[in-house]
């Protein structure tokens, strides 16, 4: 099949996971531009990875006719209009999440998606394309646990990056639509419903600047959706110990755990201080082998011109979710969800 010519807008560090994937670890692509706003930084990845062709300004690169798709990995605000660009120029697109940082921008993208049918879009909700939640997956929808009565999913980022946390901070859209909005693909993805109800809560417990834009260093909500299903997200900035992803799915014959221990080593030290396991440092090496294969299942979908299963509709329901959310607990109200 044709290879898939692929070029990167932004060059941080799940950007950087994107390249490096698409230059070494994706069949049936190649990584033949990147861009960035800091040109010092392009110079750098073009370098390291060998791509032939480098840019400070996106529009230019959608210019270019020997890319066939773009991955947009650049601040979630500007995921509109770049996914909008990037089809008009004949690009397939693949985005990462959020869909964008408003619903009003969500619905902006969708009507980018369906101005061009005949173009692949993909958002990049990696938890479908982790083995263990795909494992998961199969065996409720075989019946195996029965009814699902709750599922519960926490997602903490080690305190060792908080300061691009904060960094980053002002531009995400806050915790619920940064973070959580995994656990709430999680959650639709699961039951195939959606919620009826919401309370959400959270304070800043050390790290005080998260007040300046009305976030939380940690946060969580606990939702009802239309089957009866309860659900509960959790998002905490700073854990001590490491990145820890858990979730838990439990049903009414069998219970289901993916990562209560954040850890890919079955290594165990054994010392003075009892024995421990070491966990992930970061959200690149825990979700490492996922953005490896949501990114070979977008070239495939390209090759066999077909349309994945995560659509641009499931980027703006996360995102409405997301945001009653964001607005249950800056009023600290119980919300009747509209979506």
């Amino acid at each position: 099949m044709k290879t898939v010519k692929i070029g990167v807008i932004g060059l941080g560090r799940l950007g950087m996971e994107h390249a490096t994937n698409i230059s070494s670890r994706v069949p049936g692509a190649e990584l033949a531009a990147v861009c960035d706003v800091h040109a010092q930084r392009v110079e750098q990845v073009m370098e390291e990875l060998a791509v032939p062709y480098g840019y400070t300004d996106f529009a230019e690169m959608c210019e270019n006719p020997k890319l066939d798709a773009i991955a947009v990995v650049s601040p979630s605000a500007l995921h509109p209009q770049q996914i909008a660009l990037a089809l008009s120029k004949g690009k397939h697109v693949f985005s990462e999440k959020p869909l964008g940082t408003t619903v009003a921008q969500c619905k902006q993208a969708e009507k980018a998606v369906e101005a061009y049918p005949d173009r692949i879009f993909m958002l990049g909700f990696m938890r479908r394309y982790d083995t263990s939640y795909m494992q998961a997956k199969k065996i409720v929808d075989a019946g195996r646990i029965g009814r699902i009565i709750m599922i519960r999913s926490y997602t903490q980022e080690c305190i060792k990056t908080i300061e691009g946390a904060i960094q980053f901070g002002p531009t995400s859209g806050g915790e619920f639509l940064d973070m959580c909005i995994h656990d709430i693909d999680t959650f639709r993805w699961f039951t195939g419903s959606e919620p009826k109800e919401l309370w959400a809560t959270g304070d800043c417990y050390e790290f005080q600047e998260f007040a300046e834009w009305n976030d939380a260093d940690n946060a969580s909500c606990l939702m009802k959706f239309r089957n009866g299903t309860m659900c509960f997200t959790f998002a905490g900035h700073a854990a001590p110990h490491g990145t820890n992803v858990e979730t838990e799915i439990m049903g009414t014959r069998g219970i289901l755990r993916i990562g209560s221990v954040g850890t890919d080593s079955l290594l165990e030290i054994m010392s003075q201080d009892g024995i421990t396991r070491q966990c992930y440092p970061d959200f690149q090496r825990r979700w490492h082998e996922a953005y490896i294969e949501e990114m070979c299942e977008f070239v495939r979908c390209i090759q066999q011109n077909r349309k994945p299963e995560v659509s641009v509709y499931d980027g703006t329901a996360c995102s409405k979710i997301a945001y009653c959310c964001k607005e249950s607990f800056e009023t600290d109200r119980l919300l009747q969800y509209q979506g």
